[in-house]
């Protein structure tokens, strides 16, 4: 009887211990979202707070957990690269996506980082997607061939296979790709206002887009105008005057409100769609998108937990031609903010928010123009002239080379010296290198200069300007030489870009918010590196394997 009595007793407080421990584990989500915005500075949040409707970015301001420093940890911040990182957790050094583009030195063509020519596109012909598609639309297929890394997405789908659904929308290919990963069920992205995929996913558009595609929603906005949601005098207030110098212009639009949408033709045209592009319309439509695929694709209903990655795109074409302190930008992220409070009211009616995980945040930041800078020194470079100083550092070194070749191609702020030309003086690319980084740090604008071989000497440790170089060189497509310009300098002649390791780029929102997240503000660093540990954690998931980031909660 004492026996069985202290049996009892042990079976007693095992299953109680077990009983407390699975109430304290939260179930996993039905549904994860994941909404990447191109170009959304971190400060956007705090400058249009007060004018955000209930349920947009203040659902989940107020409602979750709000990192208030969340940085990328690596240089050259444009949008492939960090989609690339957002659901891996890793640095270009590891999953090759290096740019938005780069030059191939097998091919001797530049290269899309999502191009596959044995992916073509499905749901659109090249040939209207203007002449340099139809003159060669093999270039156009599309697919993560080039992406050397896997996603939070791909771990669900090791995982769970058939039991779980992975889809991922944006407006632009890159987006969409790279944040889908290896594995998704259905990746899809604008082309001149209709949504399409590639044969890597699938041989035909599912129902759902056709009938969307069917509604022409980009030519439904075709003379329609942009005007600004607000008093204009807000606009005026919150970010100065609508009309700035150093502003640019095109497809039709002028540098101030209002906007017409026809660019500037009196028939529908490609630059009607580039101008469909830059207005807020498209986001609109993304977003509606979204939610007939939450019912489309029944995403919350499966066995296992689903995932929605939406990359919302408008943002950076306005900031690029606009600049961060234009009435354009802050009425593209009211628009946007009005689009995720219809976007999260969906999701609340078809899976519930306490059964969702939603996470927000941003591929880049911005400079602001160099025409409006007023406490600090700031310019536009003039990138041809720092490439004839490179040419006159190399002939006066090696001699100058015959009329037919040159020295090197530059990609960005990153050289490549062409294999002839050095063949032909019997030199390095290691040695042409040294001699252009000499030339160029004598230059009032560049801030540094690495070579090769120093961005390969050790492993990133810190968040210096070295390492963050580091993180963002791949060893076998980096270049020769990388060339970091100083702070609130850059080389594209109007309007503004992105691109540095500098605050104003690398310094975006990271908010988390729904099951088993706690309403809090936390300030300390952290990286979106982090981010792709974090999710997997919470989903009780594998970190994918590249991932280099921490747990945060």
């Amino acid at each position: 009887m004492t026996l069985r009595r202290i049996l009892l007793a042990f079976f007693g407080l095992f299953f109680a211990a077990y009983t407390v421990r699975a109430a304290a584990t939260p179930a996993p989500p039905k549904l994860v979202v994941v909404i990447a915005i191109d170009q959304l500075r971190a400060d956007y949040l705090v400058r249009f707070r007060p004018y955000f409707v209930e349920g947009g970015f203040k659902r989940l301001l107020e409602g979750g957990t709000v990192f208030e420093n969340a940085n990328y940890r690596y240089s050259l911040t444009i949008t492939a690269p960090a989609h690339a990182q957002i659901l891996s957790g890793a640095f270009s050094r590891d999953h090759s996506i290096i740019s938005n583009e780069w030059f191939d030195l097998d091919s001797g063509e530049i290269v899309n980082s999502v191009e596959d020519r044995g992916s073509p596109l499905v749901g659109i012909d090249p040939r209207e997607m203007g002449p340099v598609a139809a003159r060669n639309p093999q270039k156009t297929g599309r697919s993560p061939k080039n992406f050397r890394s896997t996603t939070v997405g791909d771990e669900l789908k090791k995982r769970y296979g058939d039991k779980s659904r992975v889809i991922s929308l944006s407006n632009k290919d890159r987006s969409a790709i790279l944040l889908g990963g290896q594995k998704a069920d259905g990746v899809y992205w604008d082309e001149i206002g209709r949504f399409i995929t590639s044969r890597y996913y699938r041989a035909d558009l599912p129902a759902w887009i056709v009938a969307f595609n069917a509604e022409k929603r980009a030519e439904a906005v075709f003379e329609k105008t942009w005007e600004r949601l607000l008093d204009p005098a807000i606009y005026d207030r919150v970010q100065g005057p609508d009309d700035v110098v150093g502003e640019t212009t095109g497809s039709g639009f002028t540098r101030t409100f209002p906007k017409r949408m026809d660019g500037g033709e009196t028939t529908i045209t490609p630059k009607f769609f580039d101008a469909y592009d830059w207005a807020p319309f498209t986001t609109e439509a993304l977003g509606e998108l979204a939610q007939r695929a939450l019912v489309a694709e029944r995403l919350g209903q499966h066995e296992a937990t689903d995932l929605l990655a939406v990359g919302f795109s408008q943002i950076d074409a306005v900031g690029h031609t606009y600049g961060p302190d234009s009435h354009e930008v802050m009425d593209s992220v009211l628009r946007l903010d009005r689009v995720l409070a219809a976007f999260f009211d969906r999701v609340n009616r078809e899976v519930g928010l306490t059964h969702c995980l939603i996470v927000l945040t941003a591929d880049h930041g911005v400079a602001p123009m160099p025409e409006i800078a007023r406490d600090h020194p700031a310019g536009r470079v003039n990138a041809a002239a720092l490439d004839d100083d490179a040419r006159r550092a190399l002939n006066a070194a090696y001699g100058p080379l015959p009329a037919n070749e040159t020295w090197f191609v530059r990609e960005n702020s990153c050289y490549h010296f062409r294999p002839a030309a050095l063949a032909a003086k019997s030199i390095s690319a290691a040695a042409a290198a040294i001699v252009v980084q000499k030339a160029l740090r004598l230059q009032p604008p560049i801030a540094e200069a690495y070579t090769r071989e120093e961005l390969l000497a050790a492993e990133p440790t810190t968040d210096s300007i070295l390492d963050m170089t580091r993180r963002s060189y791949n060893a076998g497509r980096g270049r020769d030489l990388v060339v970091i310009l100083k702070p609130y300098y850059f080389s594209r002649a109007m309007g503004s870009t992105h691109g540095s390791p500098y605050d104003y780029d690398t310094h975006v929102p990271m908010l988390w918010f729904g099951a088993g997240i706690p309403r809090s503000v936390r300030p300390e660093r952290v990286g979106v590196d982090d981010l792709a540990p974090t999710l997997s954690a919470l989903l009780g998931l594998p970190a994918p394997p590249q991932a280099k980031g921490r747990r945060l909660f």
